[in-house]
């Protein structure tokens, strides 16, 4: 029996042993495989371990994604990410400035077209903010497990947006997020205690100082010296 002599439904179960890539060169050879590529019940969970793999057309974003993991193992593009921002070299920004907001706009998408959104993880996304994933608790109302690791522009405002937006979350990790503090999390355990919390070294860790914060401080060492 020849491949498109199968039903649709016969295609779509073999179609999801299939990595993105080999799902699209199938569909190229006929609408059949096309149409198959094409339906949203054939992605309810999306994996991205680069920031290329977000710019290929080998996926379909659709109300039945259930399942999204966005992680960079590249230890180049997480060096660079996790730099302050006033501290990076030209060079550094301009590595920063080709993916910088690729993460912020897929997610935008993820809002617009997919409701269902049960799981949500993002590890080393450097360049994601608060109000990135903040859009994504209002939008997609369904979401039980939320799980951000190392992304620096994390803070306590997340945190806030998983009080008031969370309803339907049930276990939350921001894992090595330098700028969580033990008073954000705190505050999640006495509002939310149905939420399974972990923060692996967040609370622990040394938050990002502008240098404009640190002049108070400098000033005040001054004048604790002067007077001393």
């Amino acid at each position: 029996m020849h491949l498109t002599q199968l039903n649709h439904e016969c295609l779509l179960h073999l179609f999801s042993f299939l990595d993105k890539d080999t799902r699209r060169s199938l569909s190229l050879t006929c609408h059949q495989l096309r149409d198959v590529f094409l339906d949203p019940c054939l992605w309810n969970l999306l994996h991205f371990s680069s920031p290329c793999q977000l710019r290929r057309d080998n996926f379909v974003l659709g109300p039945s994604l259930r399942y999204l993991t966005i992680c960079w193992h590249s230890s180049r593009v997480l060096q660079v990410c996790n730099i302050e921002d006033w501290l990076k070299s030209s060079f550094q920004r301009d590595i920063c400035s080709k993916h910088e907001n690729l993460v912020s706009s897929f997610l935008t998408q993820v809002c617009h077209v997919c409701p269902n959104l049960l799981s949500l993880t993002l590890c080393g996304c450097g360049h994601i903010t608060d109000q990135d994933v903040i859009v994504v608790l209002q939008s997609c109302r369904k979401l039980r497990r939320l799980h951000l690791e190392n992304c620096v522009r994390i803070t306590d405002r997340i945190l806030e947006g998983v009080v008031t937006y969370g309803d339907s979350l049930e276990e939350v990790k921001v894992d090595f997020c330098r700028n969580i503090t033990q008073a954000g999390l705190q505050a999640v355990r006495e509002k939310r205690p149905g939420i399974q919390l972990g923060a692996e070294r967040s609370a622990g860790m040394i938050p990002d100082i502008k240098p404009e914060e640190k002049a108070p401080l400098r000033r005040t060492l001054q004048k604790v010296l002067l007077f001393s």
